[in-house]
């Protein structure tokens, strides 16, 4: 690196400093945020601790949203389950549009698994009168917003996961790990029954909680993400075994479900998707909130304008940086499918193994 960029990329530190009070989470981009000597003395265990502190505040001032007994359950185990969510008859009738329903898609492979997601934007919605109602229901809007901690819509996709639907490396998910430094809220409305041996969500009950243990073992993970020689410097950090049981949380679960069963979990904590026995393919309605989570207030008359028409955005966005020849996600759009529909054969470049991820898979 030139001298003179150097110099020049020190025009960018106001930058840098802002960005301690946002969601950026890579250690790379930004030097503060990578700063092995602050990290040292505790920056990233400190935004955590601010930001946790602040949903907190959010998540008290929305208890009025959610049922006492499902604001202990998080509390205590950092996720919520609420099986036969709908009545039976508007069940069958959302299962039966979903399944029907055709619509342009983003696929998305990790490692030997393809997620397929069809957003509920605006104009897809007009013709899912199902899913409408379902967005509406008391119980789904309260605790996506109570977990979340931010009064607004999430962005809520038809998603299906396809398990070992494509050649590469093991799927990545089937890692523990943690979304983020931040909590942060995502949710599955599980459409079909979800067996053991179909990779069921997988959380560690109470690693949400910020516990002397698990800011230790931040802190660790994230002067390794600050060596200028690692290779992983992203902040959605990954979690052996062994780490796991050092966090000393209640033993993991496999959420093994009924089809009409509602999670809404915390994915500060420790989670996974699980391994599976075989190829699956498992349809869902999912849904995911992650504001700045420095905001002192719940609503965002901003977010909530915006909500899923970002979505159409980010793919722009992928594809300009592809032409471009920037780094992108391993992703592709599909102008017309059907959630069910098995996807095309993948093609293009495979990423290589990282020694480092082996021995942190989740274990079936």
């Amino acid at each position: 690196m030139s001298q003179v960029f150097r110099t020049l990329r020190w025009l960018l530190l106001p930058l840098w400093i802002a960005q301690l009070f946002s969601g950026e989470k890579a250690f790379h981009a930004n030097p503060v945020l990578g700063s092995r000597s602050l990290n040292r003395r505790g920056l990233h265990v400190w935004r955590g601790r601010l930001a946790a502190a602040l949903a907190a505040s959010r998540r008290r001032r929305l208890e009025r949203l959610v049922a006492p007994e499902d604001c202990g359950a998080f509390a205590r185990d950092g996720f919520v389950v609420k099986p036969d969510l709908l009545p039976p008859e508007q069940f069958e009738r959302l299962l039966r549009e979903v399944e029907t329903f055709r619509g342009r898609a983003a696929e998305v492979r990790e490692g030997d698994a393809v997620t397929r997601r069809v957003p509920l934007t605006p104009s897809n919605l007009k013709r899912l009168p199902a899913c409408r109602a379902l967005l509406r229901t008391p119980a789904f809007r309260g605790l996506t917003r109570y977990v979340s901690s931010f009064d607004v819509d999430p962005i809520v996709s038809i998603q299906t996961i396809f398990t070992k639907a494509a050649p590469g490396r093991e799927d990545p998910q089937t890692a523990w790990h943690a979304d983020s430094f931040h909590p942060t809220m995502k949710a599955w409305l599980f459409l079909q029954d979800v067996a053991e041996e179909d990779g069921p969500f997988c959380y560690a009950p109470g690693s949400h909680l910020r516990t002397a243990r698990r800011e230790a073992l931040d802190k660790r993970r994230s002067l390794e993400a600050s060596d200028p020689a690692a290779r992983r410097k992203g902040g959605a950090f990954r979690f052996t075994s062994r780490e796991l049981e050092r966090l000393k949380t209640a033993a993991p679960l496999r959420l093994a479900v009924k089809a009409n069963t509602l999670v809404v979990a915390d994915t500060y904590g420790v989670h996974a998707r699980g391994a599976s026995a075989g190829p699956t393919a498992r349809l869902e309605i999912w849904a995911s909130t992650r504001r700045n989570p420095f905001l002192p207030w719940a609503g965002s008359a901003f977010g909530a304008l915006l909500g899923a028409r970002l979505v159409p955005l980010t793919w722009g966005l992928v594809s300009l940086r592809r032409r471009l020849g920037l780094p992108t996600p391993d992703v592709r759009i599909v102008p017309e499918v059907g959630p069910l529909e098995p996807p095309a054969p993948w093609t293009g470049r495979r990423r290589p193994v990282r020694k480092e991820t082996l021995g942190r898979r989740q274990r079936a």
